[in-house]
């Protein structure tokens, strides 16, 4: 499949020596002309230009900032092709890429560094790619073609809608990050906190370190689902607060805990027995919804994944 990739970081710069690695005809392109020179130094064939990059591509993956998605876009305009992102919120990408064939993805893989010099070929093995599948806007074809090429180096394809996507890292990632920074916050005006600290608050707080304008970028761009999502953290907390103002907190405490020990336990979710899934939207959907994944794709069937279901008790 003839690619271009736009934008050179850690995942652009990842997918371009991965879709190499495999065999296909890929070009890259970066804004930055010190990271065009980096991947033209390690044997990849770059563009001067996005229009010049995507002339002819079948495929065009979009790997920059959501901040600058409208002026690639622009630079776009009338291309044909099937195009892809990788962009950690999906229902705005999706707006913006109206008139376009389009599929939103966004691959669950990353590392502390960044940038071109800390891409690899195998970043992609082994890691949950969301698809989206919107049931009366994705084409079922695009879809299944991008689900080939992405299991087919190594990942495994989740097909959600991008509002369904969008809630869940909500959940798992941004307002985790925005709550890192609250508990990070905490050693400013107690030096003696930051002295007692230890394995609990380094856990809880790791992503606090995260460059300001990424986590901002990240959760602003999903602001809708991360206020939904914090408000209902801030609810459980709330009573998590009237437990502990009961006649026995440690009593009232347990039941929540347990509950949490248990499900804390049963992550990450194991593979249970493949099984087919016929190509249809909302088969896939069904799969996606219950934790499970696809593996592979034929012409007719995927194989999918699916968890155990009591790796999901609530």
């Amino acid at each position: 499949m003839s690619t271009a990739v736009i934008g050179l970081g850690l995942i652009g710069g990842s997918l371009l020596r991965a879709l190499a690695a495999a065999g296909h005809d890929v070009v890259g392109y970066d804004a930055d002309p010190a990271t065009r020179e980096a991947a033209r130094a390690a044997g990849f064939r770059v563009a001067g230009t996005v229009p010049e990059a995507i002339r002819g591509t079948e495929l065009t993956a979009l790997a920059v900032p959501l901040t600058v998605l409208p002026e690639v876009i622009a630079e776009m305009a009338g291309h044909d092709g099937l195009v892809t992102d990788v962009t950690s919120v999906k229902g705005p990408v999706r707006d913006l890429m109206t008139g376009f064939r389009f599929v939103g993805g966004h691959p669950m893989a990353g590392k502390e560094t960044s940038g071109f010099a800390a891409s690899e070929a195998g970043l992609f093995a082994g890691c949950a790619w969301v698809l989206c599948l919107e049931p009366h806007g994705t084409d079922l074809a695009d879809w299944l073609s991008l689900a080939g090429l992405f299991t087919s180096m190594g990942a495994r394809v989740v097909p959600v809608t991008a509002t369904e996507h969008d809630t869940a890292v909500a959940q798992i990632s941004h307002v985790p990050h925005l709550f890192a920074a609250a508990l990070a916050t905490q050693l400013e005006a107690n030096p003696l906190a930051g002295t007692l600290a230890a394995g609990s608050f380094r856990d809880g707080t790791r992503v606090a370190a995260t460059r300001p304008e990424l986590t901002a970028a990240m959760c602003g761009g999903n602001g809708s689902a991360v206020r939904r999502e914090l408000h209902r953290l801030i609810g459980d907390l709330q009573r998590l607060e009237e437990r502990l103002s009961a006649g026995d907190p440690t009593s009232a405490l347990v039941p929540y805990l347990s509950l949490a020990s248990r499900v804390r336990g049963a992550w990450p979710p194991a593979p249970g027995t493949p099984e087919k899934v016929p190509a249809d939207v909302e088969a896939l959907l069904e799969l996606g919804r219950a934790g499970g994944w696809v593996t592979s794709v034929n012409d007719t069937e995927l194989a999918g994944m699916r968890p155990e279901t009591d790796l999901f008790l609530s």
